[in-house]
């Protein structure tokens, strides 16, 4: 990570807000959350690499 981002206390309850609807979609097991956004996380940064090499290229 590059950078660090600070939140406002109202950017800090919305994210606070999607966190809660995202582990409640995994039945409140944060662990599973947890792996799924780290997949997801994964899944994206791969397509942000193949955009960037096909910019460059």
């Amino acid at each position: 990570m590059d950078q660090i981002i600070t939140l406002d206390s109202r950017q800090e309850a919305a994210l606070q807000q999607v966190a809660d609807r995202f582990v409640s979609l995994h039945k409140g097991d944060t662990m599973k959350a947890l792996k799924e956004m780290i997949v997801l996380n994964g899944y994206l940064q791969d397509q942000i690499d193949a955009l960037k090499r096909r910019q460059n290229q």
